[in-house]
């Protein structure tokens, strides 16, 4: 049996944040207790709002942050023990492309060097082999091989992303973690690059951690949907029973917004904004869920499964 393409297993992650002027000190949970799993080929769209943790979860996916517990595996292999050679071996295969296509683009590198670097270190040192695959992934994500003698600033946003695209290809990857990778655009650009990603997906069996604040585009490319509140995975559900199931009062939020964004505020007036979440005790949405009961106040309920395509933390869905 194939080993999962990346597995989290009850990731824990603290920032210790200073104010005024370092007089003071706070702690910010931005994941708490966080497990999941991507098989080869699957699509596993992370949403939640702005601050939930998502980019932190993205971050330890791709060995960027240490958890501060759990681990994180990449084919079966646990971060916490790869030596030197497997690291290098694998390394490759779990790539980024990232919310912003300017700022992850070094600006003084023509788009031929942007390509060309990754290939050089990871693939082969032969730069007419690199070059050749260059201008291949450039004709498959939709841009002519002109651009190679260009700079990032000479080009549009939607250019950018699809060079970001073709460098994340350049090293032959088996998962792409995608952070917000289409909120930087407008919406006529934003369909295309999805458009180019669910293409890619298929052409080279490619696995996504999609994160996103945007319930459509996550709805678009996923295959299982995670739903993350202050740190906490609250749902897990498979797209296909997506629309049919009864779900977590927070990702009812998400969704009754999405639907009806024009709707009058009364629709979230039983919800209120919480600033000091609980941590120890109770569910973590206690404070701004409408249907909470006593047993909500008694445990941070983890993950239930509720079907074979649903697990919720809740008590009450």
């Amino acid at each position: 049996m194939n080993k999962p393409v990346l597995e989290v297993k009850n990731i824990w992650k603290t920032y210790h944040v200073k104010v005024l002027g370092g007089l003071k000190t706070y702690e910010v949970v931005a994941l708490r207790g966080v497990s999941l799993k991507i098989e080869k080929g699957e699509v596993l769209g992370i949403l939640g709002e702005s601050g939930c943790g998502k980019s932190t979860l993205g971050k330890i996916a791709l060995g960027l942050e240490i958890p501060d517990e759990g681990e994180v595996f990449w084919f079966g292999n646990s971060l916490k023990n790869l030596d030197r050679k497997t690291c290098k071996t694998l390394r490759p295969k779990v790539q980024a492309v990232l919310q912003d296509p300017y700022s992850s683009l070094n600006p003084r590198y023509k788009i031929k060097e942007v390509l060309l670097e990754p290939y050089l270190i990871n693939v082969s040192p032969d730069k007419k082999e690199g070059l050749s695959k260059a201008q291949e992934l450039l004709n498959q994500v939709g841009l002519d091989t002109s651009v190679l003698e260009k700079y990032p600033h000479e080009l549009s946003g939607g250019q950018r992303q699809r060079i970001a695209l073709a460098r994340a290809l350049m090293v032959n990857p088996e998962l792409l973690v995608l952070d917000e990778p289409t909120s930087a655009l407008d919406v006529t650009i934003q369909a295309q690059i999805l458009e180019l990603m669910k293409t890619l997906k298929e052409r080279y069996q490619l696995s996504y951690l999609l994160i996103s604040h945007s319930l459509p585009v996550v709805f678009y490319l996923a295959d299982w949907i995670g739903v993350i509140y202050l740190g906490t995975l609250v749902e897990l559900c498979h797209k296909s029973s997506f629309k049919r199931l009864n779900h977590h009062p927070y990702t009812e939020l998400l969704i009754r917004s999405y639907l009806d964004p024009f709707a009058p505020s009364q629709i979230f007036s039983e919800i209120e904004i919480e600033l000091n979440p609980p941590i120890s005790d109770g569910c973590v949405f206690l404070d701004r869920c409408p249907v909470k009961t006593k047993d909500c106040y008694k445990t941070n309920p983890s993950l239930v499964k509720k079907t074979d395509l649903q697990y919720i933390a809740c008590f009450n869905i």
